[in-house]
């Protein structure tokens, strides 16, 4: 499912970067701009290009913004920070919703965590901003710049050998990008532990270089994965140090496992 929506994404940004190059000119992270311009168009629908098996919401308006500098306008009166302290160099999607969804749109879901980004927020829409927030909700994640999403972008629109990952490393390094390819590996044949993990609602995301991964359960909690010290800092890790490692280590070595084929 993922990869379905990570492609949908990379190509909704390269008509963005065609029709749209203007939203670039003013920043060092073209590829950064291109990609969260075209999440806004995917999810306001505004591209004349959406798949069909990418459903629409009717009422989704979304805002973004440098997580840092919307702190320092607004953290006096809202409350967003005090899970998640401000992030420099990251991007807060804001996405708007009808509130007679009882939970977020799937799509929203699954788009965001095909992007890499991570949940810090929901609520209500009455709390802050200048959309029309009447019988609104709102949710909020976390992207950064630099990730490794942009470099497959980069890929895209100049080649291969034109995109260096951050660490000086080629893109086809493992620990620069997860994609999870639908045929990379027999479903059927995987240890029922690890089936399940695979078969979970999470999203995983690069932390940093070194093997170091977090993991967004769809409940919200978020967990980090070391897969070089082979540890979680989940409840189930840190209590019963289960055999073949917790279902958010499985989750992590799958796609890593799956991404090499």
């Amino acid at each position: 499912m993922t990869d379905q929506y990570l492609t949908t994404v990379l190509e909704e940004a390269e008509r963005v970067t065609e029709h749209h190059d203007k939203v670039a000119q003013s920043t060092d992270h073209p590829e950064h701009e291109y990609l969260r311009y075209a999440v806004l168009r995917l999810f306001e629908g505004e591209t004349d290009e959406m798949p069909v098996d990418v459903p629409q919401v009717d009422g989704v308006t979304v805002g973004y913004g440098e997580d840092k500098a919307m702190c320092e306008s607004w953290s006096d009166d809202i409350e967003w920070w005090e899970t998640v302290p401000p992030q420099e160099e990251c991007t807060r999607f804001r996405v708007f919703y009808p509130d007679e969804y009882e939970a977020i749109p799937r799509v929203t879901v699954n788009v965001m965590a095909a992007l890499g980004a991570w949940r810090v927020w929901t609520g209500s829409a009455a709390a802050c901003g200048s959309y029309d927030h009447r019988e609104r909700r709102e949710v909020h994640y976390l992207w950064p710049e630099g990730h490794p999403v942009e470099t497959l972008l980069a890929d895209r629109l100049h080649g291969p050998e034109a995109a260096v990952a951050p660490d000086g490393g080629r893109t086809g390094d493992v620990h620069d990008r997860i994609v999870v390819t639908e045929h990379s590996a027999q479903h059927d044949d995987l240890e029922p532990r690890t089936r399940r993990a695979v078969d979970e609602a999470m999203a995983v995301s690069l932390l940093e270089k070194g093997g170091r991964y977090e993991v967004q359960s769809a409940s919200g909690n978020r967990y980090e994965v070391d897969v070089v010290g082979e540890s979680c800092t989940c409840p189930d890790w840190d209590q019963r140090t289960p055999d073949g490692g917790c279902k958010h280590m499985r989750r992590v070595d799958h796609e890593l496992t799956s991404s090499r084929s």
